[in-house]
């Protein structure tokens, strides 16, 4: 299988890496601008289409989120805490959550909602093979809840999108934490395909057996990959290739959306994989193979300097460039000491996942693909317009001294069954959070490291 020639488009604002979580949180935005200084001084994007996104409205956000959510979201900030006790409990932010509060939340979570929307947007309407938004990816946030750092859940906004024009959406993602918000989001539809390799087990979210499948019309179409420590590149090779190969096969997808956490790579300071740059984007070439209209996020990664060394080096695999192993100068140069290499040596530790436990996994899966009957079909009514187009049509109806309210324009495309809402919501009670204290708990023992 050869990848042809595909026309790349990259999203960034650049505003986006100046927000801070606080000194003491893992998640650093800084890591975004950290990859985009790099993806210049490498010359990539001279090869690519760069586009600076706009900033998603809360309209767009409340395509999947409840609106009292984002509501919030647009309100909380420090200074104001104690007006919203009781609304941080209900929806797991603040003091005692991995989701704090902090200055311009709200328009961070916009900007990098808005970069994967412009993505989607873009591969709907034919103008790029690929849309690349390296500060998306946020694959924890649930529909009235934030988790896992993510506030704002851009996959699943951007799959919607894609859903608009393709029957079917492939999610893949190699994240070392389970992609949970996505699957939870479409655990009951046969539209939209999940597949997560992750560290199961004692480990954040806790969730992603390899027996959760889906439900009711969804049920075989959540794939879940459950690894151990010290994942190698070849071992997560034999697991994703066949996998991706059935998959292919079997469910057809219009479009791909790939989650490229950088956590999954050697020497994260909360992973515990062992992957090298190449290792971790060989998946990325192996996906760009299948020459299907493919929207790449960015997602986890907590040493800073490796996420960046990682978003550019796949970058140059999205555009079949071979970069030099040397940094070349750039503003942040000195983070790369001390060998200014972009490469990573994989540490000298032991891979836990045994070769009986790869092949067990690696036939469960198979086992689970061959059951489907074929990729579903889907009887298209028109497409729906896609948010530029709404915009441009509400700007018209205003001028027009239209009285259409929010409301009777929120319904024309509103939410139906298997799209997340809380009739759709099979988690069990250890994956619920609703005391605003359980992702703490759940990522101590990771952040104790």
């Amino acid at each position: 299988m050869t990848a042809s020639k595909q026309r790349v488009s990259y999203f960034y604002q650049p505003d986006v890496g100046h927000f801070y979580y606080g000194p003491s949180h893992p998640m650093k935005p800084h890591r975004i601008t950290m990859a985009h200084h790099l993806i210049l001084s490498y010359g990539l994007y001279r090869k690519m289409e760069c586009y600076r996104s706009h900033p998603a409205s809360s309209q767009e956000m409340t395509a999947f989120h409840s609106e009292d959510y984002i509501n919030f979201l647009s309100k909380v900030n420090p200074d104001n805490l104690r007006l919203h006790t009781n609304h941080m409990q209900r929806f797991n932010v603040g003091e005692y959550t991995d989701c704090p509060v902090f200055d311009g939340l709200y328009e961070f979570t916009q900007l990098y909602t808005g970069a994967s929307l412009d993505g989607a947007v873009k591969l709907n309407r034919g103008d790029c093979d690929v849309a690349v938004n390296w500060s998306g990816g946020l694959h924890h946030a649930k529909k009235s809840e934030a988790s896992g750092f993510c506030y704002v859940n851009d996959i699943v906004l951007a799959i919607l999108e894609l859903l608009k024009v393709h029957a079917r959406v492939l999610y893949i993602d190699i994240d070392v934490h389970h992609g949970d918000g996505v699957e939870e989001a479409f655990y009951c539809t046969d539209r939209v395909m999940t597949f997560s390799l992750h560290k199961y087990g004692d480990f954040f979210p806790g969730t992603g057996h390899i027996k959760d499948t889906g439900a009711r019309e969804g049920t075989g179409y959540s794939v879940n990959a459950p690894l151990t420590s010290g994942m190698t590149d070849d071992a997560y090779e034999r697991i994703f290739k066949p996998v991706m190969d059935r998959i292919m096969d079997v469910f057809r997808p219009g479009a791909i959306v790939l989650q490229c956490g950088a956590d999954s790579l050697t020497g994260d300071r909360l992973g515990c994989f062992n992957l090298s740059l190449r290792g971790h984007g060989e998946c990325v070439r192996y996906t760009k193979s299948f020459n299907v209209p493919t929207l790449v996020l960015g997602g986890g990664g907590y040493t800073i300097r490796n996420v960046a060394r990682c978003w550019a080096y796949e970058t140059s695999v999205l555009l079949d460039v071979e970069l030099p192993d040397e940094i070349p100068y750039n503003d942040y140069f000195e983070y790369y000491a001390p060998d200014f290499k972009l490469h990573l040596t994989p540490e000298t530790r032991e891979n836990m996942n045994t070769e009986a436990s790869l092949d067990s996994v690696r036939v469960d899966l198979l086992t689970q693909l061959m059951s489907l009957r074929g990729a579903p079909s889907v009887q298209m009514a028109e497409i729906p317009p896609d948010f530029e187009v709404m915009k441009e049509e509400a700007m018209s109806d205003m001028e027009r001294g239209s009285t259409t309210t929010r409301d009777e324009q929120r319904a024309g495309g509103g939410m139906g069954m298997n799209d997340g809402g809380s009739g759709d919501d099979k988690r069990t009670d250890r994956s619920l959070t609703k005391d605003g204290r359980g992702e703490r708990r759940e990522h101590e023992a990771e952040l104790a490291g």
